[in-house]
């Protein structure tokens, strides 16, 4: 892979035109808009048999915290095996996860078991995919693609969100988990059929275990990894709260709960656009606004001692959102300071922290609220 970097804007769509990488994001955006309809209906699912909102909660639960396992323990099956087919394998043992879910009589502790399997190979698929990007994207483009994997990631929650209760009320969401079982399956046949294959990215001399072990020592060991890597987590854990927050924001200001949904739109709107933007500018630019994006993240928030109205409220969790694009300017001093052979095991591991710390942030914030 070339590591040169140049100061002429890549975007989007240089990206797309490397030969083999538009399945890749086609197949992002088909599995995560039907994992977020499939929470949604599961959700909906357990809530209908139990009547219980503990047990429906345990849903968000079970979504987030599997990561840190699959991140702790299992980070090195990312770097040991080519991409291609341990993404096909994942997608494969999501589908079946997900169609498991549909047998009759499915207990809930059943079905949240299912859901943890999911969560626990969904950081391995994230790593695999960022090591593979790594091996087609030179320097330039590799932040490049990884904020289109994020822009992608946005807009299928926010059209997951809104259209997943419609759409279990209109067929069901026995029906939903169905279509989404066949969303993994067709990521499957996208990646194995349509994107290159790459190598390995390291060597196996010991057990996925000790050797995924090795590479938390080997990325907590380096300090400017380590930096570089909490970094990436602290900072959406702040921004992520008022995930957990929305719903207790518009009581408190005596309005219709749904309107929370504005709150969130918002904040994914914002993201979106900030990676649009960012992904434009020259890398040189982009590593300059680092800090002033992290700021960005996290200032607008000051304005909700006044509690704004909840316009003027999704309009400050949207400027927020647009700062998050501050990892296009982090991601090539990652991939600078990693080796080759730990890059499947770093991405694995910055995911998974990522998606464990952010459910952490919602969780506290529900708790304090």
């Amino acid at each position: 892979m070339s590591t040169s970097i140049s100061a002429h804007p890549a975007g989007y769509n240089s990206v797309l035109r490397v030969p083999g990488l538009r399945p890749v994001f086609i197949a992002h955006g088909v599995s995560m808009a039907g994992s977020v309809a499939a929470e949604v209906a599961l959700a909906i699912m357990i809530f209908e048999r139990t009547r219980s909102p503990l047990l429906s909660a345990l849903v968000l639960v079970c979504s987030f915290l599997p990561y840190a396992l699959g991140g702790a323990v299992l980070s090195s099956i990312a770097d040991r095996f080519p991409a291609r087919p341990v993404l096909v394998c994942c997608d494969l043992i999501c589908a079946a996860a997900i169609a498991a879910m549909l047998i009759p009589g499915m207990p809930v502790a059943g079905l949240l078991a299912l859901l943890l399997v999911t969560g626990v190979v969904a950081p391995i698929f994230a790593g695999a995919r960022a090591a593979s990007l790594a091996h087609l994207l030179d320097a330039e483009l590799f932040p490049v693609g990884r904020s289109l994997l994020r822009a992608i990631g946005q807009l299928t929650i926010l059209t997951g969100l809104a259209i997943g209760s419609v759409a279990v009320a209109a067929v069901g969401p026995s029906w939903l988990l169905t279509l989404d079982a066949a969303s993994f399956a067709a990521s499957a046949v996208l990646i194995g059929v349509g994107t290159p294959s790459t190598p390995r990215s390291g060597t196996a001399t010991r057990s996925t275990v000790r050797e995924s072990l090795a590479g938390l020592g080997y990325v907590f060991g380096n300090p400017r990894l380590r930096r570089l890597v909490v970094l990436s987590w602290v900072v959406p854990a702040f921004s992520s709260m008022p995930d957990g927050l929305a719903v207790a924001y518009t009581g408190q200001l005596g309005v219709a709960a749904s309107l929370a949904g504005a709150l969130l739109t918002g904040y994914a709107v914002g993201s979106i656009v900030g990676e649009l933007v960012a992904s434009r500018l020259s890398p040189r630019v982009r590593r300059r606004l680092v800090v002033p994006l992290i700021l960005l993240t996290q200032v607008p928030a000051i304005a909700f001692v006044a509690e704004p109205p909840v316009a003027v409220a999704a309009v400050l969790l949207a400027i927020s959102g647009s700062g998050y694009a501050f990892n296009q300017g982090i991601d090539p001093l990652v991939l600078a300071a990693v080796e080759p052979a730990y890059r499947g095991r770093l991405f694995t591991v910055q995911t998974s922290g990522l998606m464990a710390i952010q459910g952490v942030g919602i969780a506290l914030a529900c708790s304090a609220r």
